[in-house]
């Protein structure tokens, strides 16, 4: 207990739609438009409603909402239960498109496989706590047993029930373009330390580098079989015969291509100087390293945004978006990257 003679002051009062209008100078009606994002709203109207909410802190009263709508107001995010994995910037895209909604969103995990899932999404159907679900992780044959429920369901199936990627998330065509930048930069030898063989994303990125080495006329030394871990990177490097001619380096992600950087370094081989080192992810930490790590940025938020955004136009009984892959992946070549020594 915390000691002292003085009183709490009066809590402030929530700011209210009309006072929002108020402060922008505009109807409550528009304010009501802007906060459904309706569209077709002037750039200097929508201006002046951020300005008042952001001084009034205004936040919209979701119960009430939901005590005259019969609505929630809320949905749901299923991911599977005990998992390692956690997909951070698609939950981070998919609760803010949520919000920017007037809704709040709950990530749920289901534990058992794709029917055990599916059972669990019709029970929280059934209690009416979600107008809807997107799920990140396969449900099975959940259509054939939703039988009249009406809320709608979005299966983003770019996990497996181990959260491993797949789909547009083991999309390894990026490797083709990394080979082609280095290619570019006159390199001609290459090495590929590769995840562990059964993720769709270490076979994809396997596959394609394969692929591009032999498309561009180039040599590849050969494919080490790695683990995605910064041992399986560092050992690699270790490995690697001092007469390999290898000038380039594909790591399966960001963890592996530090433990090469580090291997080739503990053998007095430098990087970029004698060999170039391309990661993948664009993990926070590559920008801290010496070098700094050349990368693939994958835009997980832009999923999670339109994945929502699919869910919500199926609630509202529109047409559900599609799901874009422009601009998904980003080459981002940094200090681990360069020409080759001669």
């Amino acid at each position: 207990m915390v000691g002292g003679s003085g009183t709490a002051g009066p809590k402030r009062k929530r700011a209210t739609i009309w006072e929002v209008a108020r402060l922008a100078g505009v109807s409550h009606q528009t304010v009501s438009r802007y906060l459904k994002n309706d569209g077709g709203m002037k750039p200097t109207t929508k201006s002046k409603i951020d300005r008042a909410i952001a001084e009034l802190d205004y936040h919209p009263n979701l119960i009430a909402r939901s005590m005259r709508t019969r609505r929630t107001n809320r949905v749901a995010i299923v991911l599977p239960e005990l998992t390692n994995f956690v997909p951070i910037p698609m939950l981070r895209g998919a609760s803010a498109a949520a919000y920017e909604e007037g809704f709040t969103t709950d990530v749920i995990g289901l534990e058992g496989g794709e029917g055990r899932r599916a059972e669990g999404v019709l029970n929280l159907l059934a209690s009416g706590q979600a107008e809807g679900v997107l799920s990140f992780t396969p449900l099975g044959d959940l259509g054939a047993r939703m039988k009249g429920e009406t809320a709608p369901v979005i299966v983003f199936g770019e996990y497996d029930d181990d959260m491993h990627s797949r789909g547009k998330l083991a999309d390894g065509r990026p490797a083709e373009d990394i080979v082609r930048h280095l290619a570019d930069l006159g390199h001609r030898r290459f090495l590929h330390v590769a995840g562990l063989r059964g993720w769709a994303s270490a076979d994809n990125r396997r596959a394609v580098y394969a692929e591009a080495v032999a498309k561009y006329g180039l040599e590849s030394y050969g494919i080490y079989d790695g683990d995605w871990s910064v041992r399986s990177g560092y050992q690699a490097a270790r490995e690697l015969p001092a007469d390999s001619g290898v000038t380039a380096v594909l790591a399966a992600n960001d963890y592996v291509a530090i433990g090469v950087i580090r291997g080739f370094q503990d053998r007095g081989i430098r990087v970029p100087e004698d060999v170039s080192v391309f990661g993948w992810d664009d993990e926070p930490f590559g920008l801290y390293l010496r070098p700094t790590l050349s990368t693939v940025r994958s835009d997980g938020e832009a999923l999670g945004r339109q994945a929502m955004a699919s869910l919500l136009a199926a609630i509202r009984g529109e047409r559900a978006m599609q799901i874009s892959e422009s601009k998904l992946y980003e080459l981002v070549p940094r200090g681990s990257s360069g020409p080759p020594p001669w």
